[in-house]
């Protein structure tokens, strides 16, 4: 169960749910690429040698360092949670140690949106939710964030 239906108030529904977009994962993705290419290649290069159980070893280390780097990844990008309910807008980042920004949908001022070129073609930007009395909360790479804006404009005026 993700944190925003596990915080549900009474009497509220989730009614559009996003995160991170998986252009998070091409830089750790390329990291873990070229680091578990370097440890096959010595992992392999281990059994030409003569005495190749600490090259082994040490290749087998660099597999699990890049497998690590990617796991980190998909787990970091699991971590970002950002719902509109019929009551507020709830927006949690975090694996260990976690920040959450929960605004009433009576308290949204405005919410911005940025998308870049590549954003635009790929469908993600940076949402950046303006509460009233409250400080900016930007959040980067969101996954259809034009969609987000819009679900929480249709539950501040549903006309």
């Amino acid at each position: 169960m993700s944190y925003v239906e596990h915080d549900l108030i009474p009497g509220e529904d989730v009614l559009y749910q996003t995160g991170l977009h998986w252009i998070v994962l091409v830089v750790p993705f390329a990291i873990a690429a070229v680091v578990g290419l370097l440890g096959l290649g010595l992992l392999i290069g281990s059994f030409k040698v003569k005495s190749g159980g600490a090259l082994a070893v040490f290749a087998l280390i660099i597999l699990v360092a890049a497998a690590a780097c990617a796991g980190y990844a998909i787990l970091a990008r699991k971590a970002v949670e950002m719902a509109v309910t019929n009551k507020r807008v709830v927006i949690k980042c975090g694996l260990a140690s976690r920040r959450t920004v929960e605004v009433l949908l009576s308290k949204v001022e405005s919410i911005g949106v940025e998308e870049g070129i590549l954003g635009r073609m790929l469908g993600y930007g940076s949402v950046v939710v303006h509460g009233t009395g409250g400080t900016p909360e930007p959040f980067e790479r969101i996954t259809h964030p034009l969609e987000f804006r819009r679900q929480v404009q249709q539950q501040i005026d549903p006309h």
